[in-house]
């Protein structure tokens, strides 16, 4: 299992934003599980904190900007990249002005000053966002296509009509340590004929030939390039930080071709409408309120379900299920209090319910739903088969947990079962599981 980072403790640098040419100094500060990336401008009344979210991009325009509405953050794309890179999932970043320093354009002295901060491990697992289904993005010659996969994978080409940069690719399986040597070093690049347009728009005001790659017709004016293809490292470098803006790591592989803010950030939001939708068509199938208000037969107390199930306290997981749909689909629901047995030695002082026991609550659900009719009454359940199995958030105590279960194959003597656990409406386990129907 891999778990949330945060940083050691707080850390201090200073700079010049690329396009506002503020001097900022900003602090990165540790942060609590489940609490992301938040950003605060404590140079303002109140320190407003701005979350780093899709929802809250104001402007795509050379860089990505974030809103509460009312105060912003140019620019957030290199620190959001090395956040990823690293790792890292919750963190504080105090500013002092509204645009992150830009350094060298890239997000090398990012990584080192995070490193020096310490990365280290929290109480609780990493929170991905897994897809099951592909992505794609076509506009205007720009290509992206998210396709699933079990780890994050960027592959990206860069087409200009240039003659110094023409087109390049490469491609990179993203962990710690290639982001930390292949990607995080390159530096972001303009064209020189582009730099009087900028200036007139109020950009690249802190721009300059130590912070940015320029490149004329006959060569770069300014430095001598860290990779031959320094210019679609930086792209991915981008990519990877307007993608965490999801607010969580992705497991997923993304292709882009000729892509930059603005379709990396359509992307972005693209992939939440599919995660919101899933979830939404999930939640809204059958809402357990509505259930029972229309049906109160169908709804089995703890004393309805003990004379299906043989299972008896502590090892009894579900307080009540409700029939949905006769030997077909149930809602089982469990209210987990902090003086439940799971609890007291599972992690002790930080405890989570632990992730076999959610699917066997999805099991004893199952169970109920198929061995309530009458000529079952002599059966029991077992396991042959489990598949499937994701884990995608903790369950702490205080938390109600709605169990959906689907019976999707059924024989005489076996049935193949789907679950899905739920805390309000964020999925946090899912299972299938094969049974076999035994004579008590």
């Amino acid at each position: 299992m891999e778990f949330q980072r945060t940083i050691a403790k707080p850390i201090t640098y200073s700079g010049i934003g690329v396009h506002t040419g503020n001097l900022t100094s900003i602090t990165f500060k540790p942060s609590e599980i489940n609490t992301g990336v938040k950003f605060v401008r404590v140079d303002l009344p109140g320190s407003p904190v701005i979350e780093a979210n899709i929802d809250h991009v104001v402007s795509v325009e050379r860089g990505t900007t974030i809103s509460d509405g009312k105060v912003k953050i140019h620019t957030t794309e290199h620190i959001l990249s090395a956040l990823c890179g690293l790792g890292i999932d919750n963190i504080i970043v105090e500013m002092n002005a509204n645009e992150p320093p830009v350094l060298d354009g890239s997000a090398l002295q990012i990584v080192e000053e995070l490193k020096e901060a310490g990365i280290v491990e929290q109480k609780a697992p990493k929170n991905y966002i897994v897809l099951d289904e592909p992505i794609q993005l076509f506009e205007d010659g720009v290509q992206l296509i998210v396709l699933p996969d079990t780890k994050f994978k960027i592959s990206c080409t860069i087409k200009y009509q240039h003659p110094v940069l023409k087109t390049q690719y490469n491609s990179f399986v993203i962990n710690t340590e290639t982001f930390e040597k292949e990607i995080a070093p390159a530096r972001t690049y303009c064209f020189d004929y582009e730099i009087e347009t900028l200036k007139k728009r109020g950009l690249a005001k802190g721009g300059s030939l130590d912070n940015a790659i320029v490149i004329g017709e006959k060569g770069v004016h300014n430095t001598n390039l860290r990779f031959d293809d320094e210019f679609v490292r930086h792209k991915i470098l981008d990519l990877m930080g307007d993608l965490y803006l999801l607010g969580r790591p992705i497991k997923a592989h993304v292709i882009g071709i000729k892509c930059g803010h603005p379709s990396n950030i359509k992307l972005a939001r693209k992939i939440k409408e599919v995660i919101l939708r899933k979830q939404k068509s999930v939640s809204d199938k059958k809402k357990p309120t509505e259930i029972e208000q229309l049906d109160p037969s169908k709804v089995l107390n703890i004393e309805d379900i003990q004379k299906v199930l043989p299972h008896r306290y502590p090892f009894l997981f579900v307080d009540k299920i409700i029939i949905v749909e006769e030997e077909k689909m149930a809602v089982g629901i469990k209210n987990l209090t902090v003086n439940e047995n799971i609890f007291n030695g599972h992690f002790p002082g930080h405890p989570i319910m632990p992730g076999v026991l959610i699917v066997e609550a999805m099991a004893q659900t199952s169970c109920v739903l198929v061995l309530r009719k009458p000529e079952l009454s002599n059966k029991l359940a077992y396991f042959m088969l489990i598949e499937n199995v994701k884990f995608r958030k903790p369950v702490f105590p205080g938390d109600q947990l709605r169990l959906e279960v689907e019976l999707v194959k059924a024989k005489s003597r076996t049935g193949k079962v789907q679950g899905k656990a739920f805390v309000e409406d964020k999925l946090v386990a899912e299972a299938e599981f094969t049974f076999s129907l035994v004579d008590r």
